[in-house]
């Protein structure tokens, strides 16, 4: 990210809701950059955030686009938890982690970590997620402090870290179990005939081939 990227960056509330089409607030602030999107595409900013990007990029401020939202109070999400069947998907889909639980148990929100993205809503099979306003009549800026967005940026930062750890760990747990049924196939497989093992192994080192390889590609990337 460059320097005028940055900027717009830190200028952005870091609800990450992709309601500017992108699929986070840095996303947004690189495009904006590039001049690939406009500066009216945050409604979580509202009108004072179109005049703090107009600031930094020295376009002209326009009103907020309608397509992406309406300005509108700081809200964070409530789970009904007599109707949470303990999906996870609300979990699954929170940019900040805000929401904690288990399979098939109930689950509930940190207030304070909850950007009112609105990100859990769509995804809950049962509807028992709302929204509650928790800034009056507040709106955009007015209702967020820059020291809201520093927590919810660092928050999305460390889930981000989080899912590129734990999906590492699966695809090491997988490489084992590979290496182990490579070690001792004939004790791994139901099949008996050499010449079917012999093509259940040839799978395997490929797929442990696939696994080096892409480790050596992220290792230079």
């Amino acid at each position: 990210m460059n320097e005028l990227a940055r900027r717009i960056d830190a200028a952005l509330p870091q609800t990450q809701c992709t309601r500017c089409g992108y699929p986070d607030c840095a996303a947004y602030a690189e495009a904006v950059a590039s001049s690939d999107a406009a500066i009216n595409r945050c409604p979580p900013g509202g009108a004072e955030g179109v005049v703090r990007l107009s600031a930094i990029t020295g376009r002209p401020a326009q009103a907020l686009d309608p397509d992406c939202g309406v300005e509108g109070p700081l809200t964070v999400a409530v789970i009904d938890e007599s109707w949470c069947i303990g999906c996870t998907l609300c979990i699954k889909a929170c940019p900040t982690d805000a929401i904690v639980g288990t399979h098939k148990r109930m689950h509930t929100v940190i207030e304070p970590y909850c950007t009112g993205c609105e990100l859990c809503i769509p995804v809950c099979p049962v509807d028992c997620i709302s929204l509650e306003v928790v800034s009056d009549e507040r709106t955009g800026w007015d209702a967020w402090s820059p020291r809201q967005a520093e927590l919810a940026r660092s928050r999305y930062e460390s889930r981000k870290l989080r899912q590129v750890r734990e999906q590492r760990e699966h695809e090491e747990r997988l490489e084992a179990k590979a290496r182990m049924k490579l070690a001792d196939l004939a004790s791994h497989s139901l099949h008996t005939d050499p010449a079917t093992l012999d093509r259940k192994r040839a799978v395997i080192e490929a797929a442990l081939a696939r696994a080096r390889a892409r480790k050596a590609e992220d290792a230079g990337g």
